[in-house]
């Protein structure tokens, strides 16, 4: 008997067929670093997940928290890792204004011109003092 028959999966497993993480290994290597919670604790990444667990799972900047509505352990189309859980109302807003507020920051500081033209150069050398 497998753990999906008995109605579990590993956590790394999970979390790589809900699309979190590209690999299993790199969500072995963040649940290992402490990003990712099951019920408010520190799972091992072998932990076997039940529908009804709630995760916390930290990606870069944003924090997404969980409910496990379904258990795979197959990594499929983008449609059918949506269905595997559902995200909190709180942690969706949280997430959409830090967001916003990202975009802002990038706003404020944006790209310089690049390189200098020939005629910055020119004025760069009558400033130094060389020609």
């Amino acid at each position: 008997m497998t753990d999906q028959d008995e109605g579990r999966v590993r956590l790394d497993k999970w979390l790589w067929a809900a699309r979190f993480y590209k690999t299993r290994a790199l969500a072995a290597e963040a649940v290992e670093g402490g990003k990712v919670q099951v019920n408010g604790d520190r799972p091992k990444r072998a932990r076997p997940l039940q529908v009804g667990d709630m995760i916390r799972i930290r990606l870069g900047p944003y924090e997404h928290t969980v409910a496990v509505r379904a258990l795979s352990g197959r990594r499929g189309p983008a449609s059918e890792a949506a269905a595997l859980y559902e995200e909190t109302a709180s942690s969706r807003s949280a997430r959409e204004a830090l967001a916003i507020q990202l975009k802002s920051l990038h706003a404020v500081f944006g790209p310089d011109k690049g390189r200098p033209t020939k005629k910055d150069r020119r004025e760069i050398q009558r400033l130094k003092g060389r020609r």
